[in-house]
């Protein structure tokens, strides 16, 4: 789909399609029921969003803290006639205490020796890659309906064994349910050096495995 994606907001890509096939085969099973509540977190130009309520979901509730991100999902909706709330705030705050049958989540996983800074926030996520991934691991099981799912794409760079855990820890069941081998795009690409020296990766090596978590609250 086009989308309106001023300057500073996340461009879909690879790991947005992978998480949208994902979210795909997740929405066709759960839009069998009645009134599915969809919260999309760090929408972006609203792809996912879209997405969700595309496939029948009832109300679909989008978050992010750039307010060009908000304004162009807003838009997007708009163009396309669909019932899709965008909010701004961090990570979750927007929601309060509401509980969604399923959350989508592309956050912010790069992993970078400089702070995040403007558009920056968009993909760097710290030395570790985890800024935004941990924070959104704790705060998923409370806002997850029985029976909910959240999934969640990141780079097997930033620890999926790590995600795993924190959301075992939170109480719900998780494994990996896709993956797919790309190459580094520009900003991977400019941090190779770096991330060679940390030990991340092989001299000469340009490809990263992106996955997509599912956890499910039981």
């Amino acid at each position: 789909m086009r989308l309106l994606r001023p300057r500073g907001v996340y461009a879909p890509q690879e790991d947005t399609e992978l998480l949208a096939q994902a979210a795909r085969s997740e929405l066709r099973i759960l839009c069998e029921q009645p009134r599915v509540e969809v919260l999309d977190v760090g929408t972006g130009t609203g792809a996912l969003a879209l997405l969700a309520a595309e496939c029948g979901a009832a109300r679909v509730t989008a978050v992010d803290i750039s307010w060009r991100a908000v304004l162009a999902a807003r838009y997007n909706a708009w163009r396309r006639g669909l019932p899709v709330v965008v909010r701004h705030g961090d990570l979750t705050g927007p929601v309060g205490d509401r509980r969604f049958d399923l959350i989508l989540s592309n956050p912010p996983y790069v992993l970078s020796p400089r702070p995040a800074r403007g558009a920056d926030r968009t993909w760097n996520a710290g030395v570790d890659g985890r800024q935004v991934i941990d924070r959104l691991c704790d705060r998923a099981p409370d806002l997850l309906r029985e029976s909910g799912v959240l999934l969640l794409v990141q780079s097997a760079l930033s620890g999926v064994d790590a995600t795993l855990d924190r959301l075992r820890d939170g109480g719900l069941s998780a494994r990996v349910e896709l993956r797919t081998t790309i190459p580094f795009g520009p900003v991977m690409a400019r941090h190779a050096e770096w991330l060679e020296k940390q030990g991340l990766i092989d001299p000469e090596e340009r490809k990263e495995d992106l996955v997509v978590i599912r956890a499910q609250r039981n």
